[in-house]
């Protein structure tokens, strides 16, 4: 029988009810799958994310062709793998002649400019229809932010709140408040039974995958082994239970907690699984809210994680597709420092950079604090170019796409957009990473120390960081009492301050 559509399924796009695949028949259409070294390469990804996502694409098409599809999968090293989206399309047209092609729309602005250009190379309708695996689409968020002068997520939380349902009492949000934020930063401490994520077992088709991995991506960043990820919807779903069951109860307390050696905490450790498919965000955050009416888990609890995902996570993939293209070139504060270069190896005897780098190339995750307050708030004090630290961190981390991490890297992170997403630099002094972890106790630096040789850098570069930026930042309500601070030092105080700062990033 003649092929009547191709329907090309991406790798972030492991959904069987996926929009393109609803539009299409099983019985008349073939699916296209592929793994590609474009997508593969177009940043050094971490080996581990690049075995999590082709393990879970050869996983997917067996599920596929479980319902019932026919799957033509392109494996990496096949004899007419074309290398990237356009060209093996195009190889499959010849091979297929279908009627038209059928996308569901790509997460990534690099990819969608391309699909835009198919028609017309082709000679056949394309169809790219609109990701509903979102609660907000673009044109929705765009209507939500005209007109506004903030772009707050708070605000933008409280209407898909409103539109969900989720955790309300008819309009009003239960428990009489929208956001628990301030009950969750408490400091963790060291516990014997602290709980692990759920584990996966490599098949053979992840044993297969881990050495295509192995052998044609081994100079890239990471560690391969040990591979634990699931990489099928059944094992996604069986670690997202497990967290709510083990973890949730105390993910609120102590989600912005970091301890040496317990990467994890409390943490649900999914992000990998929705952004590419093998869970579905609305019902994760069901589950949730079912957990908390059964009274298995505290309402904090139940809002911070319910918060992070139909509000961070639609607000971030909203502000992504309204600034884009150019939003990754924001610079604010003309930061051109080059990344260094323990980035890559986590040499450096900065106990609290050491541990997350660490991490960050054994698991390929690190949880948002540690992104925001280690290896985010280093880059900005340290004048790193911000497009330099988002390439690192679409790299290194499972969960990376340039939709998610683009925003929280340029907007929340770094601030290099003046404040379009975030109210404030989320600039902080060794204080605040002495506060809410242990890594300081072991640390070759003296987090108390401002200045000199032996003074926590987070010191001498916060405050050097206030003096640099002081007319882009003294008339932000949040950082305006930090300006007055530092113009009560005495002139020999700044000197030093200066001069300690001065001293590091030239050892760099």
């Amino acid at each position: 029988m003649a092929v009547r559509n191709l329907i090309l399924v991406l790798g972030d796009q492991l959904t069987p009810n996926l929009s393109s695949l609803a539009a299409g028949d099983p019985v008349r259409d073939r699916v296209l799958m592929a793994e590609l070294q474009d997508e593969a390469s177009y940043v050094r990804h971490h080996k581990k994310k690049i075995a999590f996502l082709f393990s879970a694409m050869r996983h997917f098409a067996e599920e596929l062709r479980g319902l019932g599809w026919t799957v033509d999968y392109v494996t990496l090293d096949a004899p007419g793998n074309q290398g990237n989206f356009s060209d093996q399309i195009a190889h499959a047209i010849a091979e297929l002649t279908p009627e038209r092609v059928i996308v569901t729309q790509a997460g990534e602005w690099r990819v969608d400019e391309v699909m835009q250009g198919w028609s017309a190379r082709f000679g056949l309708p394309v169809d790219i229809l609109s990701d509903d695996r979102f609660l907000c689409t673009p044109s929705a968020f765009r209507q939500w932010a005209a007109g506004r002068k903030q772009l707050r997520m708070e605000y933008f939380y409280r209407d898909m709140r409103r539109q969900t349902g989720l955790l309300m009492a008819g309009d009003q949000p239960v428990g009489g408040q929208w956001n628990f934020d301030a009950d969750n930063r408490k400091p963790a401490a060291a516990d014997l039974f602290m709980p692990r994520p759920r584990t996966s077992a490599p098949d053979a088709i992840t044993e297969e995958v881990l050495t295509l991995v192995d052998a044609r991506f081994g100079n890239h960043f990471g560690d391969l082994m040990p591979f634990w990820f699931a990489v099928t919807r059944v094992e996604a779903e069986q670690a997202f239970a497990a967290f709510v069951a083990q973890s949730l109860p105390h993910f609120g307390d102590y989600q912005d907690a970091m301890l040496a050696g317990e990467p994890f905490l409390y943490h649900a450790v999914i992000a990998q699984y929705l952004n590419c498919g093998l869970l579905d965000p609305l019902q994760v955050c069901r589950a949730v809210d079912a957990a908390y009416h059964a009274g298995r888990v505290p309402l904090n609890a139940a809002e911070g994680f319910i918060r992070q995902i139909i509000g961070w996570r639609e607000y971030v993939r909203g502000i992504y597709w309204l600034k884009m293209p150019g939003y990754e070139q924001s610079n604010f504060f003309a930061h051109t420092r080059a990344l260094p270069d323990f980035y890559w190896t986590a040499q450096t005897d900065m106990a609290c950079l050491k541990a997350a780098v660490t991490q960050t190339k054994e698991q390929a995750y690190a949880h948002h604090i540690q992104r925001l307050m280690v290896t985010g708030n280093f880059a900005m004090l340290a004048g790193i170019d911000p497009h330099a630290l988002h390439e690192w961190y679409l790299a290194v981390y499972a969960d990376a796409y340039e939709w998610v991490e683009l925003p929280n890297t340029i907007g929340m992170s770094q601030f290099a957009d003046g404040g379009l997403l975030a109210s404030k630099p989320y600039a902080a002094s060794g204080a605040y990473i002495n506060r809410m972890s242990n890594y300081c106790g072991s640390c070759h630096y003296a987090v108390k120390q401002r200045t000199g040789a032996q003074a926590c850098p987070f010191n001498a570069l916060y405050w050097d960081f206030i003096a640099r930026h002081r007319d882009k930042i003294a008339g932000n309500p949040r950082m305006a009492q930090m300006v007055r601070t530092y113009d009560k030092f005495g002139p020999e105080e700044q000197r030093k301050i200066a001069d300690s700062a001065a001293a590091f990033l030239a050892s760099l």
